[in-house]
């Protein structure tokens, strides 16, 4: 089994390069989805997430209302770094946990991908064969997280609480450049493929 982690600013494609290697025959563990499972209603993580940030986070169905959450973390890194010590332990339990089950289902040959955007800062890299962060201008990745339905402002407030992330390219194995079109990524990810499957 090989292990690879791919990690990237928010809106430089790191979830795109992922769900590529998905398609080459990868398996993609994906923390983002792992965090919103662990917040779910009845979680242990939910509730320290409410007794942190209030009620007024809710959704009618007691579920966490992301935007609102991002909204205040995303604009002061004290509460960013509040939310992350309480949801990042159990994603990283879940991500060991995934990992020991695909090493003992799959012996040889299988190409495992972590996808997580904090990768390195809370130091998933260190059990990876290979680190891979994904790079792109900012303007780039505005126009990109734009596309997605948030407004400029909480595009710029996220973008800007990434400051850091500069430093993520010393860690790495492999820089990917992500400023052209999807086909120019096909390309690249073709090629580094072949690579590690060599």
């Amino acid at each position: 089994m090989k292990l690879i982690g791919v990690t990237g600013s928010i809106g430089s494609g790191k979830s795109t390069v992922a769900s590529l290697l998905a398609k080459k025959g990868a398996i993609v563990i994906d923390a983002d989805k792992i965090a919103r499972r662990v917040v779910e209603p009845g979680k242990p993580a939910w509730g320290k997430v409410v007794g942190r940030f209030g009620k007024e986070i809710l959704n009618a169905d007691q579920t966490i209302n992301r935007r609102k959450l991002g909204k205040i973390v995303f604009e002061n890194p004290k509460e960013l770094e509040s939310l992350n010590n309480i949801v990042h332990p159990p994603v990283i339990e879940e991500i060991d946990d995934i990992v020991d089950q695909v090493e003992k289902e799959f012996k040889d040959g299988k190409i495992v991908v972590i996808d997580a955007p904090l990768l390195i800062e809370v130091g998933l890299h260190k059990i990876c064969d290979l680190t891979v962060v994904i790079k792109a201008d900012k303007n780039i990745r505005l126009e990109r997280i734009v596309s997605q339905g948030l407004s400029e402002e909480e595009a710029k407030s996220r973008i800007n609480s990434q400051q850091n992330k500069g430093r993520l390219e010393g860690e790495a194995d492999v820089v990917i450049q992500n400023n052209g079109t999807l086909e120019d990524l096909k390309k690249t990810i073709n090629s580094f493929w072949k690579q590690i499957k060599s």
